[in-house]
């Protein structure tokens, strides 16, 4: 990414938003950037800094390690806008106190504005926002202006005097808030002064031109692909860098959706005849799999044997000196390496780290500064086929966390067919692009039911539906789609897919349940 491009800072003080926060900035075409809530100035100092955001959080101001931002961030001269906890902390560290409030303010709620100002520019006077706080500001400073209300808070939305700072009580980033997008438009165009300059055909260039410039002439660079959008937008930007340089590896690992080789294979072969090699592993990940029940054994082998699968065709790459990974910002922000350094909940990624230093490769890594819709609006500028471009996430280890029990190639290729009716017939009644994520799991448990006239245990396996909605995949909650729909999937599956005999539908939510069943 080049550091002077306009960048919006996020301070993230622990919400659950804040990497909406920052995708709902890209989306006004404004750069944004996810860092530390204590982050020091000259740690930015390479940044065309545009202005910042303080987010929301689960902490108290007036608790003893409540996180806070540093003072110098709010006398920079910068212009901050501070959300729930960020105002709170703002409004205290300013002259202000907070306190718990007696009447606490979660879901939509009436805001009335009583005082014009240029981030509440064509709002309507009573606008509906979304409230989730049990703290309010009980004592506000001189120093600050009143901008509008509700009927449990008296400074909704605030303005100082002195210093560019805003501070809003309620979420405009999430979609409850109707007026939300206007009002973070106000604060990046009306008070910051942003040109709008992060736009995705400037984002494939700058691309393009950062691995041409690190790639020398003689090197090679492998891409291992695996049909998603991610992996497959990195082949396709590197292609363009440095053109028949580029080797790609697809592993079939036996795991697969059905057709899922064919199309990678169509796509990357024949449509943007990139040299690409595939590797048929069936047989050695079935092996490796073979009696393995438990969840994390599974990935754990199947990682180690798609290590030794890719070793063995990479060393058949001469001068391969690069390997490329479709890590997204995500990945980087969730694995703890990067500027927003988050010590807690750091998980494991595939993407992140690993791979590359088990192999020897120097890592190239173009989509790390980027959000999954950004690299999807990347996918269409560059022509790739919307299965690809929009296809549902599949998780890493494939089919085996989605077959509980044993994975067989018999069990397999009956959760292929089963997966293949489901996206079938969502796709037919235009839900695809409407559900995040949907797939089926078979479930090791017998059910009795009916052949004929008599029961019967013939159709032992079960299979369960799983239809999600979600902006981050951090939280999520099972769409409510039609009957209907659900009872033709239901039947095609029960009529087409022997030895199935029932049919069951998840209404889950993320939390307490994961998206996947293993």
């Amino acid at each position: 990414m080049n550091l002077k491009t306009q960048t919006i800072a996020v301070l993230d003080f622990g919400s659950q938003y804040t990497q909406l926060i920052a995708r709902r900035v890209r989306e006004n075409h404004v750069h944004s950037l996810i860092v530390r809530p204590d982050i020091r100035l000259a740690e930015l100092q390479n940044y065309e800094l545009a202005g910042f955001i303080l987010s929301g959080g689960p902490s108290s101001t007036y608790e003893a390690d409540a996180p806070r931002c540093h003072p110098e961030i709010l006398t920079s001269g910068r212009p901050v806008l501070g959300i729930c906890y960020g105002m709170q902390l703002a409004c205290s560290l300013l002259g202000g106190s907070v306190g718990g409030s007696p009447t606490r303010e979660f879901g939509r709620t009436a805001l009335h504005i009583t005082h014009p100002d240029p981030l509440l520019n064509h709002l309507p006077p009573q606008a509906t926002v979304w409230m989730s706080h049990g703290d309010v500001v009980q004592h506000l400073s001189s120093e600050f202006q009143p901008l509008a209300s509700t009927s449990a808070c008296a400074w909704a939305a605030v303005r100082h005097h002195t210093h560019p700072f805003w501070g809003v009580q309620f979420h405009p980033e999430v979609t409850h808030t109707p007026e939300g997008s206007r009002l973070l438009r106000n604060f990046l165009y009306d008070i910051c002064g942003c040109r709008g300059d992060w736009q995705v055909g400037s984002l494939i260039q700058r691309c393009v031109e950062d691995i041409r410039t690190r790639v020398g002439p003689q090197d090679r660079v492998i891409c291992g692909l695996s049909g998603g959008v991610d992996s497959s937008v990195t082949a396709a930007l590197i292609h363009q860098a440095i053109g028949d340089r580029l080797t790609c590896i697809f592993v079939d690992n036996g795991l697969l959706r059905l057709y899922e080789r064919t199309l990678v294979e169509e796509t990357f072969r024949d449509h943007f005849h990139i040299d690409l090699r595939v590797v048929d592993a069936e047989s050695r990940f079935l092996e490796v799999l073979l009696g393995v029940v438990d969840p994390q054994e599974k990935r754990r082998r199947i990682g180690h044997c798609f290590i030794d699968v890719f070793r063995d065709e990479a060393r058949q790459i001469p001068n391969a000196r690069f390997l490329a990974q479709g890590t997204l910002y995500p990945d980087v922000i969730e694995s703890g390496l990067s500027i927003a350094g988050r010590a807690a909940g750091i998980k494991l990624h595939h993407n992140v780290g690993g791979l590359p230093e088990q192999l020897g490769f120097e890592l190239i890594e173009p989509l790390r500064d980027l959000f999954k819709d950004e690299v999807r609006l990347m996918a269409d500028h560059l022509g790739l086929p919307i299965e690809i471009t929009w296809r549902h996430p599949f998780p890493g280890p494939g089919l085996a966390v989605r077959l509980l029990g044993e994975v067989t190639k018999a069990r397999c290729d009956l959760l292929r067919a089963v997966d293949h009716i489901v996206i079938e017939e969502i796709r037919a009644a235009d839900w695809y692009r409407r559900i995040a994520q949907a797939f089926a799991v078979l479930l090791p448990v017998s059910a009795v039911g009916v052949t004929g006239d008599y029961r019967s245990y013939e159709g032992t396996q079960v299979a369960a539906i799983r239809f999600v909605e979600t902006q981050d995949f951090m939280t999520a909650d099972w769409v409510r789609i039609d009957y209907e729909i659900l009872a033709r999937i239901s039947s095609r599956i029960m009529n087409e897919v022997r030895g199935i005999n029932r049919v069951t539908y998840d209404i889950s939510s993320k939390p307490p349940a994961t998206i996947e069943w293993e």
